[in-house]
């Protein structure tokens, strides 16, 4: 089910639910990137260059995101433009990296591709970073089902 490349944590799925739906669900973060570390989601994400932060951990994660592209039930794409993950020893590791949802038809069913571009094995971040992200498109996988 997941797949991650050489160069950034990449995550697909399937879906039988409509583009249309898939798309909504993808573009409101508070519907999947929640549930796991007391996430608080603030902002908003609807329009290009909407801006929404992600707390999460009690101080441990935060990140500042700016819709920057937006393509109807194919593609979405955050620029993280603040970052502040405390467990690092570069905190702002996640500044100026990408988090980019890709939706396609693949037979009778959607294919959702999720990529954090940035998000490398070279980057401290990337074994917990990945970890978690795992779990929260696991959860979405489920829903989207």
């Amino acid at each position: 089910m997941s797949q991650q490349n050489f160069k950034d944590y990449t995550f697909s799925f399937e879906s039988t639910k409509t583009l249309n739906n898939i798309f909504e669900t993808l573009l409101n973060a508070r519907k999947w990137w929640t549930g796991f570390y007391g996430e608080d989601i603030k902002g908003s994400s609807k329009v290009l260059n909407d801006e929404f932060t992600f707390n999460a951990g009690d101080g441990v994660h935060y990140s500042k995101q700016r819709l920057i592209e937006l393509e109807p039930t194919e593609k979405i794409v955050w620029q993280v433009i603040e970052s502040n993950l405390s467990f690092l020893k570069h905190t702002d590791e996640w500044t100026n990296t990408k988090i980019i949802f890709k939706i396609s038809k693949h037979g009778d069913k959607s294919l959702i591709t999720f990529t954090h571009q940035g998000l490398s094995p070279q980057i401290e971040c990337y074994k917990d970073c990945s970890g978690a992200w795992t779990q929260y498109l696991e959860k979405l996988a489920e829903k989207l089902r």
